[in-house]
């Protein structure tokens, strides 16, 4: 076998992990911005989650809307049965599809 490892400077690695993290936070920010003003609405990020959504725990994105606090947010994730630290982008099918229905429905009443 001839199998040659080549190793990677350590600042390179790092400044490509920070570079992406800052990309993530401020993609999330401007989610979250979105969100806040109402011009996206949660049940959608929560149906097709954009890659800003993938690792971003349920309750930041819930507490992001105008008026969720601690207490409405896990609340509303204690119907689906969920964790608030879940992330967006680990949930199920079902669990995704029964979130946005409530979700739905809360926004109507």
């Amino acid at each position: 076998m001839n199998a040659t490892a080549t190793a990677v400077p350590a600042g390179t690695q790092n400044m490509r992990a920070l570079v992406h993290a800052n990309r993530v936070r401020i993609a999330r920010a401007g989610l979250k911005r979105r969100v806040a003003h109402g011009e996206v609405d949660v049940a959608d990020i929560i149906a097709c989650c954009p890659w800003e959504a993938d690792s971003m725990a349920l309750s930041d994105l819930l507490m992001s809307q105008r008026h969720w606090g601690q207490t409405r947010s896990h609340n509303v994730l204690a119907q689906v049965p969920v964790a608030d630290t879940k992330t967006v982008g680990s949930m199920t099918d079902r669990q995704r599809h029964v979130l946005a229905s409530i979700l739905g429905s809360a926004k109507s009443m």
